[in-house]
């Protein structure tokens, strides 16, 4: 065989070996990591441990971006019009899940701008109470605000945020009218909640426990289907008269929807191997955190059911962006 004839024949070989070594070179600079609630936030939190080992794995830094604003629709919005390849980031239930039902103008498609590459971790929501809120449980609850309709009110970080939502759907299923004041992160809603300027909130159990365990807001059911270790004294909403009302506040790696398949397994692997370190975990399970680290399939398919069962309940109750 002349050497022409081999070196003909070896060049796609060399063309598919060129190319493996591009994918494995992937990230050549570094990432941006988008977190779209302010610092010290429960998806922050999450959000800067998958940062750091993700920083550790690909040898190129992943610097945490927080572009808070619009209960996270601006930062997640950011993610999905990422063209460049090296950007990631984090989000919650309502960018993902409800903004398309409560905003008909939003500047990005979840379903079809974004790829979901893991559902992280999730969390039993607590509803909690200023402690001069009269009531002990919920049922005391129930029935104060029933007797003072209009004249409550509860945080959250956003219209179409699984607090607000929560919340939402008690109210509905209680017949309670209370004041929706939305904020741009948990951690202002908490001051504000501490401080009596707003009356209730149903908020992920890592960003309310410590103030639940100083006695400086008063807990009153846990929206998981079992009590949390965390809080083994509060009942949840089932025990206290609400079934099938369950639900979670979530957080999920994503990536624009044009990243290559490859490069979406690759995060969602190093994303597990992040939340399964020690000192993770102890983080995470202290704060009320539940790891769920799943692939890119089942993410996708768990997004799809929450986007179904949430924007039912917004169409079904007329609720609006602005409530």
């Amino acid at each position: 065989m002349t050497i022409a004839r081999r070196s003909l024949l070896a060049t796609p070989a060399l063309l598919l070996a060129g190319r493996a070594s591009a994918q494995a070179a992937w990230p050549d600079r570094p990432l941006r990591f988008i977190v779209p609630f302010p610092p010290g936030s429960t998806p922050d939190t999450t959000g800067r441990a998958v940062a750091a080992h993700l920083s550790r794995a690909f040898g190129q830094p992943c610097v945490v971006e927080n572009r808070a604003g619009a209960g996270g629709n601006i930062g997640t919005g950011l993610v999905a019009a990422a063209t460049d390849g090296h950007v990631v980031g984090l989000t919650i239930n309502g960018p993902l899940s409800t903004a398309k039902a409560l905003y008909p103008d939003l500047p990005y498609d979840p379903a079809r701008d974004i790829a979901v590459a893991s559902l992280l971790v999730r969390a039993a929501q607590i509803l909690v109470v200023h402690p001069d809120v009269p009531a002990r449980d919920l049922a005391g609850f129930v029935a104060h605000a029933r007797a003072n309709p209009g004249k409550l009110s509860f945080g959250s970080v956003g219209a179409g945020s699984g607090g607000h939502l929560a919340m939402a759907d008690l109210m509905a299923r209680a017949g309670l009218d209370m004041v929706h004041v939305p904020y741009r992160g948990f951690p202002q809603a908490t001051l504000d909640l501490v401080a009596g300027r707003i009356e209730a909130m149903i908020v992920a159990s890592a960003a309310i426990l410590p103030q639940v365990r100083e006695a400086r807001v008063r807990a009153l059911a846990v929206t998981a289907e079992r009590r949390i270790p965390q809080a083994p004294e509060v009942p949840t909403l089932a025990e206290a008269g609400f079934p099938d009302a369950a639900s979670y506040a979530w957080n999920a790696l994503i990536a624009p929807a044009s990243m290559p398949a490859d490069r979406i397994a690759r995060l969602a692997e190093e994303a597990a191997r992040a939340l399964a370190e020690p000192q993770v975990r102890a983080v995470l399970d202290a704060g009320g955190f539940e790891v769920v680290a799943s692939g890119p399939a089942e993410a996708t398919r768990f997004v799809a059911a929450e986007t179904a069962r949430w924007s039912g309940l917004i169409a079904r109750l007329g609720i609006k962006a602005e409530a």
